[in-house]
């Protein structure tokens, strides 16, 4: 259980530091260490969503979370989410994520190089509508890539806001948590989900997320906004090379 535990420790550092990389590296992990996969998806939604309440906690001191914004995205997921439901009962779940998953990670990848090579997008403030909106999009391809909420709504609200990166931080993980608790609670239904490895996960992530939340406020914000990109592109690089392998 160790070895979870150190997981769970170095996850959270990452979610507390950026808001992402947590969905995209925990359940492939999990599975790596010979968790079943369904359960290692159940399992890694409950985790998120304690890590997430955490991260919420910490950032919220700081006055990091921005949660208008956040519940504005989570408006335009719930209906997303159901209608999701309603068409993965048509189209086969793997023909959609065959095509959509690649064309996601080319748009990761060609972005964030942008952004780091060349600097900043034009910046807008984005309006109730259209945060709505992107939370409905963020919640179709969630469904149906699983691909973390967290790594789209980041770079978004990062590259295409004037919002300060500490702030997209926090905003993501409160987004991420009503996202994975929504979630968490259909697989827990289902008996999808291993308490006591969660339970191993958690008890690393704590200290993990205070650790990145705390080194988030200490660094400068166009460093942070930086390598934020670059996990952004490292994760759809992983996602192109899975669907190109």
């Amino acid at each position: 259980m160790l070895s979870f535990i150190f997981l769970g420790f170095l996850v959270g550092i990452l979610v507390g530091l950026t808001g992402v990389g947590g969905g995209a590296l925990m359940t492939p992990s999990l599975i790596f260490f010979g968790v079943e996969p369904l359960t290692a998806v159940g399992t890694d939604l409950v985790y998120a969503t304690i890590t997430r309440v955490f991260g919420v906690f910490f950032h919220n001191k700081k006055g990091h979370v921005k949660k208008d914004i956040a519940l504005k995205l989570f408006t335009g997921s719930v209906p997303a989410i159901v209608l999701a439901s309603i068409i993965l009962r048509i189209v086969s779940k793997k023909e959609i994520n065959q095509y959509l998953t690649l064309v996601l990670g080319i748009i990761l990848v060609a972005t964030s190089t942008i952004t780091i090579l060349k600097g900043e997008f034009r910046k807008r403030t984005f309006s109730s509508h259209t945060l709505i909106i992107l939370g409905f999009v963020v919640g179709l391809i969630v469904q149906f890539t699983s691909v973390g909420a967290g790594v789209i709504v980041s770079f978004a609200l990062m590259n295409f806001t004037d919002l300060e990166p500490r702030y997209v931080v926090g905003t993501t993980i409160f987004y991420g948590l009503l996202l994975a608790s929504l979630s968490a609670l259909s697989h827990i239904t289902l008996g999808n989900v291993d308490y006591l490895l969660a339970l191993s996960l958690i008890v690393g992530t704590i200290p993990g997320v205070y650790m990145g939340t705390h080194i988030n406020s200490s660094i400068p914000k166009d460093k942070l906004k930086s390598f934020v990109n670059m996990i952004i592109l490292g994760i759809g690089l992983v996602i192109l090379l899975t669907e190109l392998g």
